[in-house]
């Protein structure tokens, strides 16, 4: 079925579906990774991504998944106990990964689809001494969407640095990363920037850099320092994965022709269609709602609550029937929920067709 897939049709919250030209860029030959064609072509993504990160800061390319700069993130964080903010699958990795670089690690969790309240935060940074606090900005699993800009405040407060997942939020989420002053914030190639998986993305700040120059457990291969001082060459600490970058210098150029505040409206817009779409079945009798609350939703992934006697499994399975894509369920909320990845490429009108699936599958399915 998937190789009949047409374009417009695969809305699973990642990875999300690539427009066919970013593919194509794939199939070009090879060349050194040590030499002014390759700088030329790094410099070009480097201005790509520090226009989608709103930096002007270089933007660190691994060859890795996102959870590769995750673990960065802490490993290179200056030395103390880490607060952990937990709400779903994502942000409790982002724990796991800083309690297994042996960091003494805090969780502040609230249930799957909540945001944290901002006084509660505020209350264990006070009690506490903390050198960094991990949040996730776009909730992959639960669609909830924290606010990065007022989290960073209040850890600066407290003297206290903040490392942000955006992995499904920059590119589609609004992410100032310099007016924010985010001190570490990272996203993974395959979510709203519409490429394939394989390459993360990631800015740290002057400030955080300097902690990351003393640490004494930085590792080799997500060491900040060395890819801070290859960046600023054009170049990778180790070899990177070129028919990847490719596809970022193609991907890059639409994006930057597009600009930032039309693609942040595009996706805030379909969110707004499926908050619109939730309301009418809800009004057609089908008890099913958003998970994340109202003032906090995601404009790239919404999780929609299910009856109990319908699975995030059942729906994926028949919305397929109609040719496709959503995801089930993530984590804990795997049964309970679908998951719909309205980001990268897509428009409001291709959603609206997913979106008439979905209804159709959910009535289907209410019926057995």
């Amino acid at each position: 079925m998937t190789e009949a897939l047409q374009f417009d049709t695969f809305f699973l919250p990642g990875p999300t579906e690539v427009p066919s030209d970013v593919l194509a860029a794939m199939s070009r030959p090879m060349m050194p990774h040590r030499g002014a064609e390759f700088e030329s072509l790094f410099a070009r993504i480097q201005s790509g991504l520090q226009f989608v990160f709103r930096t002007r800061r270089p933007v660190y390319v691994s060859s890795s998944s996102a959870t590769g700069l995750m673990e960065a993130a802490v490993r290179c964080a200056p030395p103390g106990p880490v607060l952990a903010l937990v709400n779903g699958a994502f942000s409790a990795r982002f724990a796991a990964i800083a309690r297994a670089c042996d960091r003494d690690t805090q969780v502040l969790e609230v249930p799957p689809g909540s945001v944290h309240e901002h006084s509660a935060i505020d209350e264990a940074l006070a009690a506490r001494t903390f050198a960094a606090m991990t949040v996730v900005h776009s909730e992959t699993s639960t669609g909830a969407l924290a606010d990065i800009a007022t989290l960073a405040r209040i850890a600066h407060a407290h003297e206290t640095i903040i490392l942000v997942d955006s992995v499904s939020g920059v590119g589609g989420a609004l992410v100032e990363t310099d007016e924010w002053d985010l001190d570490f914030v990272l996203t993974g190639s395959q979510k709203a920037l519409a490429l394939p998986p394989g390459l993360s993305f990631a800015v740290a700040s002057e400030s955080y850099v300097r902690h990351a120059r003393v640490s004494s457990a930085r590792g080799v291969y997500f060491d900040v320092v060395e890819m801070e001082e290859f960046a600023k060459k054009n170049q990778t600490p180790s070899t990177p994965a070129i028919s990847l970058l490719y596809a970022a210098d193609v991907q890059l150029e639409r994006v930057r022709a597009e600009g930032m505040e039309v693609r942040w409206a595009r996706h805030q817009g379909m969110r707004d269609s499926v908050i619109r779409w939730t309301i009418e079945c809800q009004n057609a009798g089908l008890a099913v709602a958003i998970l994340a609350p109202e003032d906090a939703r995601s404009p790239t992934v919404s999780a929609i609550t299910l009856p109990v006697r319908i699975s995030g499994d059942m729906i994926a399975n028949k919305v397929a029937e109609r040719g496709f894509v959503v995801g089930n369920g993530y984590g804990a909320l795997k049964d309970r929920t679908f998951r719909i990845g309205h980001m990268g490429e897509h428009r409001p009108e291709g959603l609206a067709r997913c979106l008439d699936a979905c209804g159709w599958a959910l009535a289907e399915c209410s019926r057995v």
